[in-house]
């Protein structure tokens, strides 16, 4: 069993078929046997991806900054609920608490929490495995401007070497620890 961070959305504008991914990849960790870890939100694919990993059976652990309490409804049902003092505290004690990181389709919030784990892991800070789940492309046209940046000498080739990319939420169960 791992502990596996989910980074997506928390929007509450999101296609039904956003939501639904979520709430699958939930199920399909929880029947793993993994523990989720999200950014302690109910709204959205998090709320979602939570709420499909606790139907499943599944152990959830939120982690949310006081701000994002005050904001928007926190996800209350979580098995354990963690209030942070700020946003970087936030990302530095899901990264701690997380055995692999997953990225859903989600926007600049998702985004700068897979470059923290991207980047570190390169950085070899840790050494727990990244995964994108590129579901129908979202992600195409970032990791092909992405791919621009090696022969510049942007990024190492072997920052590639970090990342995982996969098209479904089974092969992303089988890119994540056992």
């Amino acid at each position: 069993m791992a502990a596996i961070c989910v980074f997506c959305a928390s929007s509450q504008t999101l296609d039904q078929r956003f939501l639904d991914l979520a709430t699958s990849v939930g199920d399909a960790l929880a029947r793993a046997g993994h523990v989720l870890v999200s950014g302690g939100g109910r709204a959205g694919m998090m709320g979602a991806v939570a709420a499909g990993a606790r139907a499943a059976g599944g152990h959830t652990i939120g982690v949310i900054p006081q701000s994002l309490v005050d904001r928007e409804i926190a996800d209350t049902a979580s098995d354990e609920l963690v209030v942070t003092d700020g946003m970087g505290s936030r990302k530095n004690l899901m990264i701690e608490k997380s055995d692999a990181f997953l990225t859903l389709p989600g926007g600049i919030g998702t985004l700068d929490e897979l470059f923290e784990v991207w980047t570190t892991a390169t950085l070899r800070a840790h050494s727990k495995p990244v995964v994108v789940l590129d579901v129908d492309g979202f992600y195409a046209g970032l990791l092909a401007w992405l791919a621009t940046l090696a022969p510049g000498g942007f990024v190492r080739r072997e920052a590639f070497d970090a990342l995982t990319v996969v098209d479904s939420v089974d092969a992303a169960l089988l890119a994540l620890p056992r």
